[in-house]
């Protein structure tokens, strides 16, 4: 019944964001679509800090990377938009494991400082190497032409993107899903809880937490090859460590650890973002009071403190 009820609930969300572009107002189809890609972006980082327990601070490094690798094979070789797609998971993927290979001998804070400072690394090359990246200007002027395998689209049209997008994450968080619910996944979980016992049982922790590193940036860098023509450029602004901190505050404001919280949490974040902006010009102010609030009051997220209701409900009356 349990799993009756997941899939329902599942078959319940994927048939209101195919409906949406038909049952809302235009506006909001840009916004389901930063918010497909923003929880992308956030279910890759769950996949670190959620189910691995490492805090990254340098995330955007390969979301940035991502967006790069689109737009400069958008501009300079007119490539179908899955091919860049593919060319930026690679890319994110390459970094992580470069990346991760020297961060995860470290735990804890001295991890998230180290992440952090390679994070800067990216940011401050995407921002110094003009010839290439476009300095602080970054890269726009690109046009999406296809989307390869033969599908005839019309990319420009923001509601046929935005099912483009939607198709892609909901594959994208399938693979994830898959990975949290193997044995490899069961294995990143025992590292979160008790990296101690791991290692006795003969399991080399800093193979599986580069494993989890690497993989999360790969998705990543994929979720940054579907921001760069959404937002129509490729700027250092999508590698600095403020883009970094978005996907902790969507994992943490979702839930970490649940699978659907990042994707919930990214909900709420640009949501409330968009609500708060169009009435206000200190939206920041109101913004962080408001997530503050909700962090101390759903100290499991917004997804998993209703779960554990549920469930104590469920409980109180059997």
């Amino acid at each position: 019944m349990k799993r009756l009820a997941t899939a329902l609930t599942l078959l319940l969300i994927l048939g209101l964001l195919v409906a949406l572009p038909r049952i809302t107002p235009y506006f909001y189809i840009f916004i389901g679509t930063q918010i497909l890609i923003m929880g992308l972006f956030a279910a890759s980082f769950n996949l670190v800090f959620g189910y691995t327990g490492m805090l990254s601070f340098g995330h955007a490094a390969f979301f940035g990377t991502g967006a790069y690798a689109t737009a400069l094979l958008l501009q300079g070789l007119q490539w179908p938009l899955l091919a860049c797609l593919l060319v930026s998971f690679v890319a994110g993927t390459v970094l992580a494991l470069a990346i991760g290979a020297l961060c995860v001998r470290l735990d804890e804070v001295y991890f998230a400082m180290l992440t952090l400072a390679f994070g800067m690394m990216v940011y401050g090359v995407a921002h110094q190497w003009r010839s290439v990246t476009g300095g602080s200007d970054g890269i726009s002027g690109f046009s999406v032409g296809t989307l390869g395998l033969g599908i005839d689209l019309t990319l420009g049209n923001p509601a046929v993107y935005y099912y483009v997008v939607l198709a892609i994450v909901v594959v994208a968080g399938a693979a994830l899903y898959r990975i949290c619910n193997s044995s490899f996944g069961l294995v990143l979980q025992a590292i979160r809880q008790n990296p101690e016992r791991v290692a006795f049982c003969g399991l080399n922790i800093r193979t599986y937490r580069l494993a989890a590193f690497t993989i999360a940036g790969g998705f990543a860098g994929l979720a940054g090859g579907l921001m760069a023509p959404f937002l129509h450029v490729a700027s250092p602004d999508l590698a600095h460590w403020t883009m970094s901190a978005e996907p902790v505050l969507m994992t943490i404001l979702g839930g970490s650890g649940y699978f659907l919280g990042p994707f919930l949490g990214a909900a709420i974040f640009v949501l409330l973002e968009t609500w708060i902006t169009s009435i206000t010009q200190a939206w920041m102010l109101f913004l962080g009071i408001i997530l503050a609030l909700m962090v101390i009051f759903f100290r499991r997220g917004v997804l998993g403190t209703a779960l554990v209701a549920i469930r104590r409900r469920r409980s109180g009356t059997s």
